[in-house]
């Protein structure tokens, strides 16, 4: 049989204390229901820990060691119980948020800024990916929840709408299109395009466009990264499409963008959380600061709802 926490707190009491009388009113027990925990912990260990008469209370060697252990052991706990108070208030812990790149880099800076502010106690985590991915995080619950693009409707996964995310045309400085304030699909179609990689939300979203707007389009070249798209945009080798987050991920260079019409897209990001699951409170108090910023959007870019 195991020395008990109960035994061991009462016995770092009285130790303590010196007393079994002032270790009874320090812990609102009474004094005989202290003297049975440390006699039991005492036939537990088969050891005399104390040393009694009618006025002090004395520790033998086995005492002394005891008290040692029983300190490290009762200090951990009490250490422990008040980090889980603290973690199951939100005060403490990792929010764990997986998102698009663009995100991570224009959106969620400032939102941390502030929710660090009111709980600096809290660590935020970034898992930033494509699409698939990051949806694959919420899943495996590596992350709390997800900012990001659905397509098909996910199973095993709620969301909810969060902001739009208006398409630019993306061109080079100079360009004849950059002249106007609006381009169409169907003009920027007419040139070399120059796409991110297939399996980026962006992609799927400028396919879906040009289809609508009757225009087929193989690209001149593509790129996985939207930096490297930019880069060839500014570099005269063609023109691109992208939501008015990305755009400032589009890196230095000689590049203009223009809103895209005919037809308006606007990319949906939607706050992703796994079905049935109860979001612990930090990661909720997370999702509250996004209300502070509902005036503090980037130029094409609205709140929905």
């Amino acid at each position: 049989m195991d020395a008990t926490l109960r035994q061991l707190a009462a016995y770092v009491a009285v130790a303590r204390a010196a007393s079994f009388t002032a270790a009874a009113a320090q812990l609102h027990v009474s004094q005989s229901t202290l003297s049975r925990a440390v006699a039991d912990l005492e036939r537990v260990l088969d050891a005399r820990l104390l040393e009694r008469d009618t006025r002090n209370v004395q520790l033998t060697a086995a005492g002394l060691e005891t008290l040692r252990v029983a300190e490290q052991i009762v200090g951990a706990h009490e250490s422990g119980m008040k980090e889980l108070r603290r973690y199951l208030l939100g005060e403490s812990g990792v929010v764990a948020v997986a998102t698009l790149p663009s995100v991570a880099a224009v959106l969620l800076p400032r939102m941390i800024s502030a929710f660090r502010r009111q709980r600096p106690q809290v660590a935020v985590r970034i898992m930033d990916g494509l699409e698939r991915a990051v949806l694959g995080r919420v899943l495996s619950g590596d992350a709390d929840f997800a900012i990001t693009t659905v397509g098909a409707s996910p199973d095993r996964l709620d969301h909810r709408p969060l902001i739009r995310d208006q398409f630019h045309a993306v061109l080079p400085e100079g360009h004849p299109l950059a002249e106007g304030d609006e381009v169409t699909w169907e003009e920027l179609a007419a040139e070399p395009f120059l796409a991110v990689g297939p399996q980026s939300s962006v992609r799927r979203l400028t396919d879906a466009a040009f289809a609508q707007a009757g225009a087929a389009v193989t690209p001149a070249a593509e790129a996985s990264n939207v930096a490297t798209v930019g880069g060839l945009v500014a570099a005269g080798l063609g023109v691109s499409a992208m939501p008015a987050l990305v755009l400032p991920l589009l890196g230095p260079g000689h590049v203009v963008h223009r809103r895209l019409t005919g037809p308006v897209v606007e990319r949906r990001l939607d706050v992703v959380v796994r079905a049935r699951r109860t979001l612990p409170l930090a990661a909720a108090a997370f999702l509250d600061v996004l209300e502070e910023f509902r005036t503090e959007l980037p130029p094409g870019v609205s709140w929905m709802g």
